[in-house]
């Protein structure tokens, strides 16, 4: 609850201090200041919740889980801030405008971590997507930005609308909103109930770039401004699976209709391995390779979403941090290049071997390689469908498909180290190069010690 009356009241400041503050770097630290208020505020409420989470007006519950996973959104977006802030002021005049747009989406993720109530859920999703709308546009010189702008907005529109009728139909089916009294675990569920937990299940896999409803997510990641880029892949992609996770555990954990949708989520799963890991072989944009690794990424961390038990939550916990320092680690490395191909890495490890080297961890992460946080990322969301007895058959193409992963991402390390070239490279300043060190420090310490983060579960 902290956390999302800090974060809303910091986007309403913000959009003030756009109007009396015209230096740009002022703006970014008092950013800054805020994300850093925002987490320790989020932090104070943990004693709160040691023994047991509490359920506020029927709406929002507050729990363990919830305030570490809003520490987990709250941390990286600092990360965020302090590689990429400065290039939020190369989009323009509005940079005030922009920060208070990313604090909007971390308002609505931190509802989305605490709903207890479908009407919740509608309005944070809704309070998450919006302000996407707009960054993904921010670039209005470029019609790739138009064109990724208006394609989000109208496939969003149209996946709101399915998952309304979902909560529509269950409902009507169960008489009330609250999630923890809808009863769909029971031996006999209505017809409506099902039909509206497969609609609310393709809303979802919308909101998450899950096949085959991730047709958006190539061009709308390609076509918006990279630095809006790193964070709608990763921040704002763990908050949607929170979403889905916090939904069908809490409702459907232990019923008789778990083989109905377990099955259908299982069949997304897979599509997802498979189809953004083969896509993402042939590109030869990074940035759009990236696009669709993040879809394969959506895979394993839907394996969260499936299994159904404990150890499901404390893998999406890590994932969610090891992704997302990850991936905004390679975004904001990416952003320092003129050239977005896997050419225009070529030889960077001579000119600048710190990039070289933070490239190099972090894609090691994503593929899941030993003593980095993206193994014990994947071991644990692996593992909660081992221990779930019915996904043997999932995990086996699950750990195919991260094979072929390490195929494309080593293509990115083989240019940088093994190729020659000379990249043009912008000027990076002692405190990117200070976050850069810091990402790369929290992506090994949390491979070699992810109980740092796991024991507060």
């Amino acid at each position: 609850m902290n956390a999302l009356i800090s974060t809303a009241l910091s986007g309403v400041v913000l959009m003030f201090v756009g109007l009396f503050v015209r230096n740009k770097q002022h703006i970014k630290f008092f950013a800054i200041a805020a994300i850093i208020i925002a987490f320790i505020a989020n932090l104070a409420q943990y004693p709160s919740v040691q023994l047991g989470g509490y359920v506020m007006y029927g709406m929002i519950e507050v729990t363990k889980f919830g305030v570490l996973f809003n520490a987990v959104a709250l941390g990286t977006t600092l990360l965020y801030f302090l590689l990429s802030g400065s290039e939020f002021e190369k989009m323009g005049e509005h940079v005030a405008d922009y920060f208070a747009l990313i604090f909007f989406i971390l308002a609505g993720i931190s509802l989305a971590a605490s709903f207890s109530n479908l009407l919740m859920l509608f309005l944070a999703i809704e309070i998450m997507s919006i302000p996407q709308y707009i960054l993904a546009g921010a670039d209005k010189k470029s019609l790739k930005s138009n064109e990724a702008s208006l394609k989000y907005f109208l496939m969003g529109s149209f996946s709101t609308g399915i998952l309304l009728m979902g909560i529509t139909l269950i409902y009507g089916a169960a008489g009330s909103f609250e999630i923890a009294a809808l009863g769909l675990g029971a031996e006999s569920v209505h017809p409506l109930a099902l039909c509206g937990i497969i609609l609310m299940v393709f809303a979802l896999a919308f909101k998450v770039s899950a096949v085959p409803f991730h047709f958006w997510t190539p061009d709308v990641y390609d076509g918006s401004p990279t630095v809006f880029t790193a964070f709608m892949s990763t921040v704002v992609k763990a908050g949607g699976f929170v979403a889905f996770l916090r939904m069908f555990h809490t409702s459907f954990a232990g019923g008789s209709i778990s083989h109905h949708w377990t099955l259908i989520l299982s069949l997304i799963t897979a599509g997802t391995l498979v189809l953004g890991n083969f896509s993402a072989v042939f590109q030869q944009s990074v940035k759009r390779m990236l696009a669709y690794s993040s879809i394969a990424q959506a895979g394993f961390m839907l394996f969260a979403v499936v299994s159904l038990n404990s150890m499901g939550s404390q893998g999406i916990i890590l994932y969610s941090a090891a992704y997302s320092i990850a991936t905004i680690g390679v975004f904001a490395v990416l952003m320092k290049l003129k050239d977005y191909t896997f050419e225009g890495f070529n030889g960077l490890a001579r000119k600048e071997p710190l990039l070289a080297g933070a490239v190099a961890v972090f894609l090691f992460s994503l593929a899941g390689i030993p003593v980095t946080a993206g193994f014990f990322a994947k071991y644990f969301v692996l593992s909660a469908a081992i221990l779930n007895g019915r996904l043997l058959w999932l995990v086996v193409l699950a750990v195919l498909c991260a094979a072929i992963s390490v195929y494309y991402y080593f293509r990115v390390i083989i240019a940088m180290y093994f190729k020659t070239g000379e990249p043009e490279v912008e000027q990076t300043s002692g405190g990117f190069k200070a976050a850069l060190v810091l990402a790369i420090a929290l992506v090994l310490v949390l491979g070699l010690f992810p109980n740092l983060l796991l024991c507060w579960l």
